[in-house]
């Protein structure tokens, strides 16, 4: 809305917002297709998930998108390759980090020409604030309504889970180019290095 709507820069959001459109739908197809019941946010959550535009704005923006699209993009190009993997959502992987490779780039480029502009209070807000990422990953990976579909206690399975030597270890390389990202542009704070290793990513 605040932008010029002839300028390429402008054209490429706009596209992109296309395709994670698109990716929604995909998604949703994929899981009506294989039977599956979709897990959804609880009401407090929508409405903390709602309230993130007010925060979500430049540098922040570029930064968030970045930990929500690589960890994920990183465990999907390790899982894509599993032979035991359903066809249908192989496919649905190798279209989604074609496109994501993207996204992450126009968000890397993003960041590495504000970074050098930043006062350095905005500069140490943004190195920090995205170690919340590690928390939240380690409880979405972790949700107990996964282990309770499959016939599991899911609390117990969860701590398992947790303390399993293999999934500290793809934690960390689905976050390693990241945080090597981060430590590249200057933007990998004390506060948000010791959260990141607090969830096991580091």
């Amino acid at each position: 809305m605040h932008k010029n709507p002839a300028a390429r820069t402008t054209h490429y959001a706009l596209t992109e917002l296309g395709d994670e459109t698109r990716h929604m739908v995909m998604f949703g197809r994929t899981i009506e297709r294989v039977g599956g019941v979709a897990v959804r946010p609880r009401l407090h959550q929508r409405i903390f998930i709602n309230a993130l535009p007010f925060v979500f704005r430049g540098s922040v923006l570029w930064g968030a998108a970045l930990v929500g699209e690589e960890i994920f993009d990183a465990l999907q190009r390790q899982i894509m390759e599993d032979p035991e993997l359903q066809p249908i959502v192989q496919r649905l992987m190798r279209i989604h980090v074609t496109e994501e490779a993207r996204h992450i780039q126009f968000a890397r480029d993003g960041l590495r020409k504000m970074v050098p502009t930043m006062p350095w209070y905005r500069r140490a807000f943004v190195a920090n604030l995205h170690g919340l990422g590690g928390l939240f990953y380690r409880m979405l990976f972790t949700l107990p309504i996964q282990y309770h579909r499959a016939g599991l206690d899911g609390i117990e399975m969860r701590r398992v889970a947790r303390a399993n030597p293999y999934f500290h270890e793809k934690c960390v390389s689905s976050f390693a180019s990241l945080s090597a990202f981060f430590e590249e542009v200057g933007l990998m704070g004390r506060l948000g290095r010791r959260l990141w290793r607090r969830a096991g990513f580091l």
